[in-house]
Parts: C-alpha cells; structure tokens; sequence
C-alpha cells in the first residue's frame, strides 16, 4: 500500500521512495509541474529537472518512463563533478568527504562536500539570475549578477563552510538525522562581494536586528512555494568583513550541488546560515522565524542535559559561532606507515583564530606541538604539520587537539544534545606502523 503522499516529506531511500508511487514521486522530487503523459512518460518542468540533477541534457528524454531513477543517481560513485565523497542521503542529497581528501590547503570543488535540505531548482543560469534586497531598506534593489559584479568590489577569499551536524554520527545514544562522520566541512575559495556593501548601497534601517535568506530549491514535499530552508544571522555578523554573497568557487563556477549561481558565504557559523541558490535577502526587525529557524533547528539546549533528557523549546538557544576543531588529513585512518611519519591536517574555530595544535600517539599521556600556520584570510581554516617517531612497530592512535585564540581547547568528549550538533571531540586516526 502507497504511503499518503504528504509522507514524501520524510527523508528515505530513493528507491524506495519511487518504488511505493512512481508518478507522484516524479512530481514530488522533480517538481510539481511535472506531468506525465499517456503513455507514462515524464514532461514538463521535471524533466528539466532530473537534467539539472545529472548534469546534461538527456537526448532520449522521450523514452524515458515516468518512476526511472536515472543510473547516475544509483551509487555515489555518480555524484556529478565531485570526487570520492560518501553518500549520506538520497532525498536531500548530501554527501561528506573521507578526511584524507581533504589534505589540501585549500579545498577543490570537487571534494566540497553537499548538503541539501530540498530540491536544487532546474533552472539555475547564471545571465538570468537575479537577487532581491529588500525588508527594512530605504532603496530595495533587484540585482543581476552581473550588476553585483558591477556595483561593488569583487574579493576572493578562502572561507570555511562547515554543517552544525558534523560529527553527530558519534553522539551516543545516537540521535536522528544525517549521519555525517567528519566530512562536512571545507575551505575553498570563494570570489563574490561583501554582504555587508550590499547592505549599505541599500541602506539598513534603523532597528534591524537580524537578515533573512531565501534561496531557490523546492520544498521535498512538492508545495509550490513552500521553502525548505530560510535561516539569517544577527545584522552585526551581516555586517562583517568576510561574509560573501559569492558567484565563484576556486577561479570557476560554483558547483550546482554547491549552490551554483550565487550563494552566501557566511564563515565560522553553521553551514546553513550559508543560503544557497540564493534568490533574495531581507532584513528584519525581529529574530527571523524561517524554516529551520525556530524550534530545536540548529539550536542547542542552554544547559548541561543527560542523553535522552527532555528540553522545553523555550531552553534551547541559537546555534551562532562554530566551536574550536581540528581534522588529521595524512595518513589516512587504517594506513600503513613506517617508523617515521609526517601528520598533517587543518584546524579552525568559529570566528577566532587557532593559536596551538598538540598531536600525541600514546593515547594522550604526551602531547607534541604541531607546526600551525597562520590563516591565509580572517574565515579559512589553518594548516598543521608534525613530523613523528614512532618508537615501535604495532598499533598506534595520532590524536589532534586544537587550542583557540580564546584559549579553549578541543575536549576529548562532549556533552550530548538531542540535535547531535557542534561535536568538536579530538580527531584521532588509527596507523600501523611496521
């Protein structure tokens, strides 16, 4: 028997999802004006949807038949343009990437990590695409890219984008949601222009208190004009340096899945305040109370809480600054190495610097100091580098501990919260040295 077609919200399998209704699944997932014709075949705006999805156009559209999963999204051997990420979820998409990918100082594309909370729009051209300032703003403004590009300077810079959930697959008793281990964060470079001289060509009002983001991907339920995301950030984060309304990725184009043609950057706070496919920003003179926004999305409890304890809403507290991390990105976990190695990695934390990285390999009796460079720009993470001596051959743990410019250091556990968000638990990766 067919779930009622509401339930095509819950995030589950693909394949199951198109097995229980093949037709209202196509709708649902490629887009509510989809249509299918006599014959079973899939038309209309969801064809040129699944094309967006898969990154071509499809020349034998016609003899596709309404419920086909398209092969490419099969196996995540299929994710267009990216290389060796792990598939976490189907419907959204999301993917993270294995750590000892993520050894570069600065973060490919294709090794960015995905997450969506909806379905990317099927139409995402760079020409046509426009963004809308308006709310609390003495001259709202309707801009093309082009324009952005225009009207205020372009600066590139490399910024860290890293999700509020990262880590939560380690949260004991497990809690619900993508289950991403440590690789959904990333530091590429980003080229667009301030937020903050988007805002005052328009002129903020006074009274403004917090910005809203809405960007252009469906709700996975179908409803037209339902969101499934609209966040913001305080107008003070808004109106600092490094945060980017960004129409390029590493001296290209933004990855589709990575929000292509424009997005915001917003570095050192959860991924998602980070709006892609972003289509308008309006200010406000209240908390912004989108989707994701209110209840217990991205919000923590205000205080310690035993696993499993229950929290009033009214004690749980927005998510803004990213805590103190760090990541091992060589050797990779299970590698073989010899006597002498070199450990590398990268560390971050929120809107502060990283003053120190200790690495250890006896299970944290000793700590060895890390060769820690300075961020290349406020927002990028910085780089670490130790050469090790293993006294012997066998089993051995690296383990990385970063200490931030306010002097709070990475815990070796934390306290569990019912959304499995901010895990900033030492990294340590398992080597056999012979």
């Amino acid at each position: 028997m067919p779930r009622d077609k509401s339930s095509f919200s819950e995030p589950r399998d693909l394949h199951e999802f198109f097995a229980e209704d093949p037709v209202a699944a196509d709708r649902a997932f490629f887009g509510r004006k989809s249509h299918v014709d006599r014959r079973g075949f899939l038309r209309g705006a969801g064809l040129a949807a699944m094309a967006a999805m898969v990154g071509a156009a499809i020349p034998f559209h016609r003899n596709m038949p309404a419920g086909l999963i398209p092969a490419a999204f099969a196996d995540e051997k299929a994710l267009v343009g990216k290389d060796g990420l792990t598939l976490l979820n189907e419907r959204p998409l999301n993917a993270e990437t294995p750590p000892h990918l993520l050894d570069d100082s600065i973060t490919p594309t294709s090794r960015h990590f995905i997450r969506n909370n909806g379905v990317p729009p099927a139409e995402a051209s760079a020409d046509a695409w426009t963004l809308t300032v308006d709310g609390l703003v003495e001259r709202p403004m309707t801009l093309s890219i082009a324009e952005l590009r225009s009207r205020f300077e372009v600066v590139t810079m490399a910024l860290v984008i890293e999700c509020g959930g990262n880590g939560r697959a380690f949260f004991k008793p497990p809690v619900k949601g993508a289950q991403w281990t440590h690789g959904a964060v990333a530091c590429s470079k980003w080229t667009g222009v301030r937020l903050k001289d988007v805002l005052a060509a328009a002129g903020v009002r006074p009274g403004v208190v917090y910005t809203a983001h809405v960007g252009a991907d469906g709700d996975l339920s179908g409803k037209p004009g339902k969101l499934p995301i609209s966040r913001g950030v305080p107008i003070a984060k808004a109106m600092t340096e490094g945060v980017l309304i960004a129409f390029g990725q590493n001296g290209g184009p933004i990855h589709p899945m990575n929000g292509a043609p424009l997005r915001l950057v917003v570095p050192g706070w959860p991924g998602s305040c980070s709006q892609k496919w972003l289509r308008r920003i309006y200010l406000r003179d209240v908390v912004h109370d989108g989707p994701r926004m209110t209840g217990t999305s991205y919000r923590v409890p205000r205080y310690k809480i035993e696993p499993g304890e229950k929290v009033e809403e009214k004690d749980f507290v927005i998510i803004e600054r990213m805590p103190v991390k760090s990541l091992i990105t060589h050797p990779a976990n299970g590698a073989a190495v010899g006597r002498a190695a070199q450990v590398r990695g990268h560390a971050w934390s929120g809107d502060r610097t990283v003053a120190s990285v200790d690495l250890s390999y006896d299970f944290g009796a000793t700590w060895k100091p890390a060769a820690l460079n300075a961020p290349v720009n406020n927002g990028a993470w910085q780089n670490f580098r130790a050469d090790i001596r293993f006294p012997e051959a066998g089993y051995y743990e690296v383990w990385a501990r970063a200490t931030d410019s306010a002097g709070v250091m990475q815990p070796h556990a934390i306290d569990w919260n019912p959304k499995g968000y901010l895990n900033n638990t030492m990294h340590r990766v398992a080597l056999q040295v012979s």
